[in-house]
């Protein structure tokens, strides 16, 4: 399904991606975790075509395109999300109408009919009842007056709605209590554990993956993968640190 060989990438001039491959296959949910600077987020955003971010060398495929030439706008259409570290806020706009109009607009891209209000209006409840958010939240402006937990949830409830291929979670767990992390644990498996659909899960901390349990974890270290392996990996990282492994 997405398919990086050897890709660097560079921000106002500086490298940080240095030569970095992974393949994830449908069916599969990958955890990457690193120090602090390794590259983590900036593998996020150079994926999903944040401006700012240069590929300098290296190539991307998602379900066999050429996911680099594509405008962000178009790899959302072609089945790519992206999950905040930090949630933004737009006052003014409401959830429904916000998350109506990026479904619709996808649908237009790939020559689907839209949705009507009544059949969209259905299928937010449906997600917004699994992730614990009520109407009046999500009628409420996008994440303005949220707590940290109902901003991730809120995302939780778009990425259902969206319903993507890949879905690419930077960080969801900061700032989530005990509660809030399972409910959003949850909410990832429901909606992307699927035969069909993979997800790249970056994280600092080993505890979100007690409730979304990877295939692979990946150690991101000098803006390359150092090391691969399964769930172990993330507990010996919790125990022992990133110091030799990323050495």
């Amino acid at each position: 399904m997405l398919n990086i060989e050897n890709l660097h990438a560079e921000v106002d001039g500086k490298s940080i991606l240095k030569g970095l491959s992974l393949t994830l296959n449908p069916g599969e949910i990958h955890a990457i975790m690193g120090p602090n600077g390794a590259g983590k987020s900036t593998l996020s955003y150079v994926l999903a075509g944040r401006p700012g971010y240069a590929v300098t060398e290296g190539s991307v495929t998602f379900d066999g395109q050429d996911l680099l030439a594509l405008a962000p706008h178009e790899r959302a259409a072609a089945g790519l999300f992206l999950g905040f570290q930090y949630p933004v806020e737009i006052p003014g706009v409401s959830n429904v109408q916000f998350l109506r109009e990026a479904l619709n607009a996808q649908r237009k891209i790939r020559g689907e009919e839209p949705l009507s209000g009544a059949d969209f209006l259905k299928r937010a409840r449906i997600q917004a009842d699994a992730l614990g958010l009520s109407m009046d939240m999500l009628k409420r402006p996008v994440n303005v007056g949220f707590s940290g937990g109902e901003k991730k949830r809120n995302e939780m409830v778009q990425m259902g709605i969206i319903d993507p291929k890949l879905a690419i979670l930077d960080e969801t767990d900061s700032g989530l209590d005990i509660d809030a992390l399972r409910t959003v644990g949850d909410g990832i498996n429901r909606i992307m554990r699927t035969p069909d659909k993979a997800v790249l899960l970056i994280t600092h901390y080993q505890r979100l993956l007690d409730y979304v349990k990877p295939d692979f974890v990946h150690v991101l270290a000098g803006g390359r993968i150092v090391r691969t392996g399964g769930a172990e990996l993330a507990h010996e990282l919790e125990r022992e640190g990133y110091g030799a492994i990323a050495a």
